[in-house]
C-alpha cells in the first residue's frame, strides 16, 4: 500500500484536492473528520478534553470549536495539551482506516498539519498543496468568523507555505481551477505508479 501524505496550509485549496483523489476512487483518511468525530458528545477526544478545558463542551457534552479555538489559537502551551489529548486518538483512527483499505493500491492521508506533527515519516510521498498568499487570504476571510487576525494567528500556529514546499515530493497549485488541479493529481499518480 503506497501512502501519500496530502498537506497544505490554511485556505490552500487541500480539502477539494482531497475531494479530486477521492473521486478518481482513492481512499482519503480525513483527519479534520476524525476530529470532529472525536469532538462529538460522549466520544473519547471530547471527554478527555472535559477535563482539561471543561469551558470548552458544550451543553450537550460535545466540544465547542470556537471556544476551544479561543483558548489554543496563539497560546504554545494550550496547543500542546490539547495534541497530547488528539494526536493518541487519531493514531488509533488511522490504523483502523489502514485496515479497512488493506487491499488498496494507494491511500491518501489528508492532514493539515502533516509536518508540524512529523507525520512526514509514516508516509512515502508527500504532496503539499499550494497558491499564492494573496489567493490564500482571499479564500479565508470569505470563511464564516474569521477575522485577519485569527487568519494571522493560524497562519503562525502553522510552517510557512514555502518551508512545506521545500519538504514536498510533489506540489499541487490551485490557483487556476479545480480542472487544472486534477490534471496534476492525474500526473502525480501517474508517477507514482511508475
Amino acid at each position: 500500500m503506497i501512502k501519500i501524505g496530502l498537506t497544505g496550509s490554511i485556505g490552500m485549496g487541500k480539502s477539494e484536492t482531497a475531494r479530486i483523489f477521492s473521486r478518481l476512487g482513492i481512499p482519503v483518511y480525513d483527519a479534520d473528520a476524525s476530529v470532529h468525530k472525536l469532538y462529538e458528545s460522549g466520544n473519547t477526544g471530547a471527554l478527555a478534553i472535559k477535563k482539561i478545558f471543561p469551558e470548552a463542551i458544550s451543553g450537550d457534552g460535545s466540544v465547542n470549536r470556537k471556544i476551544l479555538s479561543s483558548i489554543v489559537i496563539g497560546n504554545k502551551t494550550n496547543i500542546k495539551k490539547l495534541e497530547d489529548i488528539i494526536h493518541p486518538l487519531l493514531k488509533n483512527d488511522r490504523l483502523n482506516f489502514f485496515k479497512k483499505n488493506i487491499n488498496e493500491k494507494i491511500v491518501v492521508l489528508d492532514i493539515p498539519l502533516l509536518f508540524e506533527t512529523k507525520g512526514e515519516s509514516q508516509v512515502d510521498y508527500v504532496v503539499v498543496v499550494s497558491t499564492s498568499d494573496y489567493i490564500q487570504k482571499q479564500r479565508v476571510l470569505m470563511r464564516p468568523n474569521m477575522t485577519e487576525d485569527k487568519f494571522e494567528k493560524i497562519l503562525h500556529s502553522q510552517m510557512p507555505n514555502k518551508d512545506k514546499c521545500q519538504k514536498a515530493d510533489f506540489i499541487i497549485d490551485t490557483s487556476i481551477s479545480v480542472d487544472d488541479a486534477k490534471k496534476q493529481v492525474l500526473n502525480i499518480l501517474k508517477k507514482i505508479e511508475a
